[in-house]
């Protein structure tokens, strides 16, 4: 089984089936307090799940700095502590996903909060051979008050505002992947997050002067 994580929005734990069926959902909505929650989260997934874990996914972003790296970093930890594979899954192509389990046809941009008055943003249309959402643009960011209908990145794209991720369909999308004999290659296995944006701390470039 699959144990997936994702703190890109709010905080979400499931753990999933190799064939995609999900069997344990633990997830709390608010954008703050990843940190203090995850732990729960991931103690009732797997008391309700039972049974092996084989791999652990973990939602690479984009998103906020501090909040995405807490899941990514509970992510590796529980897979360093287990001897278990990590796959990396965009946090847009889990919530393409399950756009796509609705029937969604045609190009559609996943369009989430990225904070700072931004959205982040990445287009995709159809699946792939693999069942897996076809990335046509993006990630990138755009003000909150872009117009998206005109916006060349968005333009003839139905909008899709995810207010959230789900850790089940992380864990779809990582099933995809294995099934596929996904290898760590390539656009799908960034081991780095999403960020989007440079951090807001620099080095300084003068040494601060140190008294007796």
């Amino acid at each position: 089984m699959i144990l997936a994580i994702d703190t890109s929005i709010g905080s979400t734990v499931a753990v999933v089936e190799l064939d995609g069926t999900v069997r344990a959902v633990a997830e709390r909505e608010n954008t703050l307090g990843h940190a203090e929650i995850i732990g729960t989260l991931l103690e009732q997934a797997l008391a309700e799940a039972g049974g092996e874990i084989t791999h652990v996914a973990a939602g690479m972003g984009p998103g906020a700095f501090t909040g995405l790296r807490i899941g990514i970093a509970a992510a590796r930890a529980f897979a360093l502590g287990r001897g278990l594979p990590v796959v990396p899954v965009p946090s847009h192509v889990a919530a393409a996903l399950g756009e796509l389990d609705g029937g969604a046809s045609g190009p559609f941009a996943i369009v989430t909060d990225a904070r700072r008055r931004e959205n982040a943003i990445t287009v995709f249309d159809g699946a792939d051979g693999d069942g897996l959402p076809l990335r046509i643009a993006g990630p990138e960011l755009r003000p909150q008050t872009a117009d998206l209908e005109t916006d060349e990145l968005t333009s003839g794209s139905r909008i899709v505002r995810a207010a959230a991720i789900r850790a089940s369909d992380v864990g779809r999308a990582a099933a995809l992947m294995l099934a596929s004999d996904w290898q760590p290659s390539g656009e799908l296995a960034e081991t780095e997050p999403l960020y989007l944006r440079s951090p807001d701390v620099t080095v300084g470039h003068a040494p601060k002067r140190v008294s007796a």
